[in-house]
């Protein structure tokens, strides 16, 4: 995991050991209890179980993720003592930072590397060493790293696999960093999940690489609370014919996402991913589709979105809804990270590299294979899910 002391991989590390001591049970995580052709979804296609999974990772802030946890204030006195001893354990692993891409988090744990090449390497070789201390059958990286700026998405070094090459030996600027994790995961054979809403695997430069080394990718920005709010209610009103005329949506948070979210650079990236979602559901555009996230830190991961709809309906009459989700950041975020890890190993088990469309239930901006407009419904891209797992079904 990239940002594993960060508030969503602290609390998947947490929840993962809390599971293993039997001290919690499996809600939130979207496949726990899934049955595909009769029997247990792990049975039926290989998906390896939750108490399979080993994390390590990176991040800016070198302290332990017992540290880590107490900090963020996610987990409650007692599910800290019982998680204490395994988070205690993991020590985040120097990252590849660049406070360029990404001005309000910062930190003092960075790989010593003078370029994106440097970088890239150091990266490969965390990965092989992850690799063979613990003997893995599978290697998934996960992006959960604080929000980042968008480079140029049409710069030259980003157009190509071969050029790629060549900008991270000339340490060209356009490579951000979740772009020197997407091709050491790729280079090294891993599958990779972008989590967040930056430019990674989606540059035409490693989508090539992914295809060519056959390596799963999926992404990107994890659907989590008020965007996975609108790709249910919008399906809903669509199917009875009531228009759209305006959609308000704001957010606070106090998270560390909630401070890097409150650079302007970092949140235009995030308001691409979750102002996406309406018009391609709907079938036209919202013109008054507004979206705000505020940066609020007495909230902490405890997250507040708000939505008002204004709607119109038979005999042109106006209507409204309003939505109040006050939501735990992290705590929606996490078991999507620990079911995407999951799926993204069966995907290599079965050798399908490339853009996993059947993830995209997972994203507000899912990617797709030939660059279209990608299905938002929840309810939709979850049949697309559920038939993918099915594929692998034992036959009765």
């Amino acid at each position: 995991m990239v940002g594993l002391g960060g508030a969503v991989a602290t609390t998947a590390v947490a929840g993962l050991e809390l599971l293993r001591l039997g001290a919690v049970d499996p809600d939130g995580l979207p496949l726990a209890g899934v049955e595909v052709g009769g029997v247990p979804v792990e049975v039926a296609t290989g998906l390896a179980g939750y108490g399979d999974l080993v994390i390590g990772g990176w991040d800016l802030d070198g302290a332990d993720l017992r540290k880590a946890a107490e900090l963020h204030g996610v987990l409650d006195h007692r599910q800290l003592e019982q998680a204490g001893p395994a988070l205690s354990a993991l020590t985040p692993w120097p990252a590849a930072g660049d406070a360029d891409f990404c001005h309000n988090v910062t930190g003092g744990n960075v790989v010593l590397a003078r370029t994106r090449r440097d970088q890239s390497d150091a990266v490969r070789a965390d990965l092989r060493r992850f690799r063979e201390e613990h003997g893995l059958d599978g290697l998934v990286l996960v992006n959960l790293a604080s929000t980042e700026r968008w480079p140029d998405p049409a710069a030259p070094a980003l157009q190509t696999a071969a050029a790629f090459e060549e900008g991270l030996d000339a340490d060209d600027r356009s490579i951000t960093p979740a772009m020197v994790y997407a091709h050491a995961a790729i280079s090294e054979g891993a599958g990779y999940v972008n989590f967040t809403p930056s430019l990674a695997a989606d540059v035409p430069a490693l989508l090539e690489l992914a295809a060519a080394r056959g390596v799963p990718v999926a992404g990107k920005d994890g659907k989590t609370g008020q965007t996975m709010m609108k790709t249910v209610l919008a399906p809903a009103f669509r199917s009875r014919a009531l228009t759209v005329e305006g959609w308000y949506s704001t957010n606070i948070l106090g998270n560390r996402d909630g401070l890097a979210l409150d650079d302007p650079d970092s949140l235009s990236s995030k308001l691409q991913t979750k102002g996406s979602v309406l018009d391609s559901i709907l079938g036209y555009p919202v013109e008054d589709h507004v979206v705000r996230i505020d940066y609020y830190r007495p909230r902490g991961d405890a997250k507040e979105a708000w939505d008002a709809i204004d709607l119109v309906g038979f005999l042109g009459q106006r209507m409204q809804v309003k939505v109040d989700f006050q939501c735990r950041d992290s705590i929606l975020a996490a078991p999507l990270a620990i079911e995407l890890a999951r799926l993204t190993d069966l995907a290599q088990q079965r050798g399908e590299g490339g853009v996993q469309e059947q993830l995209g239930w997972f994203f507000k901006a899912p990617m797709t294979a030939d660059g279209e407009v990608p299905e938002h419904a929840l309810h939709r891209q979850e049949r697309a899910l559920l038939d993918w797992l099915a594929e692998g079904a034992p036959t009765r």
